[in-house]
């Protein structure tokens, strides 16, 4: 079981274990992990979130800002170096086991972006850990990543933000599938996740100059609850 004494040496575990797979990535095996894959899950947000789930109309204003930031985010994540991506790899698919985790439900995977499977790992919608300890394990990737000659950025500030944006893909798209599998699914066991996904998001999003309109309709949406957290 995972617990807070233990995480360390599982997170640690899982970051060696993705840059394992990452390592023995190349192109042609999985589909890619495209512009249009990107934006398709991104689509999920308005259709499913705003419009379903929160019965919320944008206006011209606030639909204008949504546009914008799916081009920004899209373009930006599309243009990471491309390696395997698991796509869901998280705290409920690694099973505890040394020297390296047991891993499950790889069959959507996929040959894109490099920060997407560590953004599944820290920023993960059913365990939060405090970003502090993100930022750690974070750098920990990072490092081992250098080392083993991955195509990540030189310097961490880099690779942060690259991470925080691939993260704001990942949550608009989380936010989508929760809805949908609730509204079109009847499964309701995601709700109680939907606040955690939400909260990655708004935070990253006031971060950064070209996200504040994305920011601003989140601010809308949650009120005026002001969330913490670190930055560069």
């Amino acid at each position: 079981m995972l617990t807070p004494e233990n995480a360390d040496h599982y997170y640690c575990a899982a970051n060696a274990e993705l840059v394992t797979l990452q390592r023995a990535s190349r192109a042609g095996v999985f589909p890619a992990y495209d512009e249009a894959l990107l934006e398709r899950e991104v689509r999920l947000f308005p259709d499913w979130y705003l419009a379903r789930h929160l019965q919320h109309t944008p206006t011209p204003t606030e639909a204008e800002a949504l546009e914008a930031a799916y081009r920004l985010v899209i373009a930006r994540t599309a243009s990471q170096p491309s390696v395997f991506v698991h796509r869901d790899w998280h705290s409920r698919n690694l099973m505890a086991a040394d020297p390296a985790p047991g891993v499950l439900d790889f069959q959507d995977a996929v040959y894109g972006p490099i920060t997407y499977d560590l953004v599944s790992l820290l920023r993960d919608a059913y365990i939060v850990w405090p970003e502090a300890e993100q930022l750690d394990w974070a750098i920990r990737y990072w490092e081992l990543a250098r080392k083993s000659g991955l195509p990540v950025s030189a310097d961490f500030s880099d690779f942060w933000r690259d991470f925080e944006w691939m993260g704001v893909q990942r949550q608009l798209k989380v936010l989508g599938i929760f809805a949908r599998l609730y509204h079109r699914d009847g499964k309701d066991g995601y709700l109680k996740d939907m606040p955690a996904v939400f909260n990655y998001l708004h935070t990253a999003a006031r971060r950064y100059g070209e996200l504040k309109p994305l920011a601003r309709l989140l601010d809308t949406l949650a009120g005026d609850g002001v969330q913490s957290g670190l930055t560069f």
